[in-house]
């Protein structure tokens, strides 16, 4: 069997066809479609009171004005709550269109349908909407105050409150030998990929039969979302997601409430519609994340060890929570990183406030934990005057304690046990890399010339590869051609070329010949979704073990016509032949013919499958018992719980003594995500998801005022990095492979961004002395730390 493909830095095979300019995304389709548009609050917090459309009923070219009154039946019930979980105590959804109530600026509250967008915007200005305004709750000590709710119905605006533990913590950090308490915050942010959500639906009246195209992370469940809520066979429903311009989280929420509009409308109609979000409603109608205040009390010895951590955290989800609490969940589980604590306690208290939704968004929850035990090690360092990465040294999990568990549940409700790494080895390559013993007489060199630099250094582990399962199909036709479907989807990933190398491997075909389906249903109908850096590890190890079907079928039919013992027999570029003798062969497309016996010849290789031109025994059926025509096979793969991969990133940084800009100078990656597939798409990965933690750390952060209004609702004002800001990224690979799957792989996909806060948080601190307790941090943030110092700002005298 060919193995060359798997571990080769093969060039992305998708990306000529994007960056010429032939890629199709949602708005590309449906040109001649009838469009939505919507009405949204402008309040975060009231009643409507009245709806008068009369104005809007003299447009031309207006098809049609929707508002919750107008939704029959399951069409206008809540949305579901998608992960239900016992600790929610009051689990709320939104409408698709607003009843009675809005709770945060964006919601929708009005649909109109026009012959284009441009006449439904004019209809939709046209709607006049009375609005008796409530108090607003807006941030998470307010929320965590309750002087006003969210929803009537929940008390104290909680809810949900979520308790991790192992061991007696407050025992073991009594009987600590030192103890530190503080506090920590991490405000909102959110994903803004390049194209926002969209959705674009074709009713068949003749066939009763809906196709949607929706630019999602999870094309199979909304799927499912839309036969539900409009009443139909599922197989009467195909959803397809074409190229997706970005999704990182925010496209895995469904279904969202254009989902099921959009579909039901098109449906009623009997018209194509479409729908494209603008730029405004994804920053006030889509989700954002990160947001939470962390209360730490930690005891330690005199090592550094941890001894007990209590950690007490306020998670702000917005105005509803269809996704459940997966952030708090993974945020109590995954704040453990790669350290071993001697009892431990996590009580997440998620609650409610008048603003965007909170859903998962790169990262999802790990950022905020990571956060939180890294400044944790650095305040331990700083209290006993150690060195930050000997204090993490000491704390570390060692090669030889795998599996390790650690007592808690993670987000697949199954047990946190780490399946394989080497966290020591990881620590002392990224020192190397990073130069880490040297930067004492770096910084004393820079601080001569009136430079001020700092290191920082940040640890992480994250779970990838989340269950329940995925499948794969795998096909070779007459042509040779191998068609390789999956039912997750596919935002940029490169899922084209890792699942086509892992297919090429397995087949032993030149990867040319491997064509990849992704977010199809008509190709694949039942999958999960792309989130949780879990599309190799799941799909890519399903398509693995399909591939593994079809060349075991493959041999044993070659065998027949070459007279062989499968087992004598390989293949080569495309060829099955005898070991050792490449002229005794056939090539795959003939086995292909061979595997479908016919009636009927339309060329020279059919000719080859016909009753007549066949051998074998008259008293045998063509198709043998429990087999079946073609050269394909299909396979699912359910983990029994999830991999672990790891990871740890150290920065420099310099500050500009007059106006404290902060320049990240150089980036250093070490991770490990077991067998690497193709290091060069992951090494694309991790260099995206620091960009975007860079982002995270210094620049993006959603600003509402107490009205609950986004103030900085657009790209001018929301701020991003450009590659200006970023560094050049230093990567190092480890590769520890996982044991529980048939690859020994782990997921890549988030962990570029996960421990940057963290990162540029220890590095400022380093550089300033002044403890950094939040993030991001803006240039006039840090002036004003600086402004605040009790002494004159000096160079600091100790490297580490």
């Amino acid at each position: 069997m060919s193995t060359r493909m798997f571990g080769e830095p093969v060039a992305r095979r998708e990306d000529p066809r994007l960056l010429t300019g032939q890629g199709r995304y949602l708005d590309d389709l449906g040109r001649d479609a009838l469009a939505a548009a919507f009405v949204r609050s402008p309040h975060a917090h009231a009643r409507v009171v009245d709806i008068d459309v009369t104005e809007a009923l003299d447009v031309d070219g207006l098809v049609a004005v929707y508002t919750w009154d107008d939704l029959p039946g399951r069409i206008g019930e809540p949305l579901p709550l998608l992960i239900p979980h016992p600790a929610m105590t009051h689990g709320r959804t939104g409408y698709p269109l607003a009843r009675d109530v809005v709770r945060h600026v964006g919601e929708p509250v009005v649909m109109v349908v026009a012959r284009d967008r441009y006449l439904a915007e004019d209809a939709a200005e046209r709607i006049r909407i009375d609005y008796e305004p409530l108090p607003a709750v807006v941030g998470i000590e307010n929320a965590a105050r309750a002087g006003h709710l969210v929803h009537d119905d929940v008390p104290g605006n909680v809810g949900a409150v979520l308790l991790q533990e192992t061991g007696d913590a407050a025992a073991a950090i009594e009987d600590a030998p030192h103890v530190l308490t503080f506090r920590l915050d991490i405000e909102r942010s959110a994903a803004t990929p390049l194209e926002g959500r969209g959705v674009h639906a074709r009713w068949d009246a003749d066939d009763e039969s809906l196709r949607v195209h929706s630019s999602t992370q999870a094309s199979t469940s909304v799927r499912a979302a839309i036969a539900a809520k409009l009443g139909l066979p599922p197989g009467k429903v195909e959803v397809v997601a074409p190229d997706v311009g970005g999704g990182f989280g925010v496209k895995i929420v469904h279904p969202w409430p254009e989902e099921i509009l959009v579909p039901w409308a098109a449906r009623l109609l009997g018209r194509e519609l479409k729908w494209t979000e603008d730029r405004r409603e994804h920053f006030v109608a889509a989700a954002h994340e990160r947001g939470q205040v962390q209360h730490v009390t930690v005891g330690f010895d005199d090592a550094g060890r941890v001894l007990g951590l209590d950690v007490r955290i306020q998670h702000d989800h917005g105005a509803y929570m269809p996704y459940g609490i997966i952030i708090p969940i993974v945020t109590s589980t995954q704040l453990l990183g790669p350290y071993k604590v001697g009892a431990y306690r996590a009580e997440v208290t998620s609650l409610y406030t008048n603003t965007v939704i909170v859903t998962p968004y790169r990262g999802a929850g790990r950022p905020q934990g990571v956060f939180c035990m890294e400044r944790t090690m650095d305040r331990i360092a700083a209290h006993l005057g150690r060195d930050r990465a000997e204090v993490r040294a000491a704390n570390l999990i060692g090669p030889d304690e795998f599996p390790y568990d650690q007592g808690l549940t993670f987000q697949d409700g199954r047990p946190l046990i780490y399946d394989s790494g080497d966290y020591p080895e990881m620590l002392r390559v990224l020192k190397d890399l990073v130069d880490w013993d040297s930067f004492a007489d770096i910084r004393a060199t820079a601080a001569a010339a009136g430079r001020r630099l700092g290191i920082g250094i940040g640890c992480y582990v994250e779970g990838t590869g989340v269950g329940p399962y995925e499948g794969g199909h795998v096909e070779i036709d007459s042509t040779g051609r191998v068609n390789v479907s999956t039912g997750l989807t596919s935002q940029g990933q490169g899922h084209q070329t890792v699942f086509a190398q892992i297919a090429a491997t397995e087949l032993g075909v030149p990867i040319e010949s491997v064509h990849v389906t992704t977010g199809d249903t008509r190709r694949f109908g039942y999958a999960v979704g792309t989130f949780a850096s879990r599309a190799a590890v799941m799909s890519g190890n399903a398509i693995a073990l399909a591939c593994r079907k079809v060349r075991d079928k493959a041999l044993r039919i070659a065998a027949e016509a070459l007279e062989a013992d499968p087992r004598d027999l390989d293949i080569t570029d495309g060829v099955v032949h005898v070991k050792g003798d490449p002229a005794s062969a056939v090539p795959l497309r003939t086995v292909a013919v061979l595997s479908n016996p016919l009636r009927y010849a339309f060329d020279e290789e059919a000719a080859r499958a016909t009753q007549f031109a066949t051998g074998g025994s008259p008293d045998e059926p063509p198709v043998a018992p429990g087999d079946e025509p073609g050269l394909e096979g299909r396979d699912y793969y359910s983990p029994v719980r999830s991999t672990f991969a790891a990871g740890m990133h150290a920065a420099i940084i310099e500050i500009d003594p007059d106006t404290a800009e902060i320049a990240v100078l150089r980036y250093v990656v070490v991770h490990d995500c077991g067998r690497l597939i193709n290091p060069m798409v992951v090494e694309g990965q991790i260099h995206g998801g620091v960009a975007q933690g860079i982002g995270g750390a210094l620049y993006e952060r959603m600003e509402y005022d107490e009205s609950g209004q986004l103030l900085n609702a657009s790209f001018m004002d929301f701020l991003m990095p450009y590659a200006t800001e970023i560094p050049r990224i230093e990567t190092g690979h480890l590769e520890t492979p996982s044991p529980l799957n048939p690859l020994g792989i782990k997921g890549a996909g988030e962990a570029g961004v996960i421990p940057v806060s963290a990162v540029i948080a220890s590095a400022i601190e380093d550089a300033t002395r002044i403890p950094i307790a939040k993030m991001p941090i803006s240039p006039s943030d840090l002036f004003a730390l600086l402004a605040a110092q009790d002494r004159p700002v000096a160079a600091p005298q100790n490297a580490l």
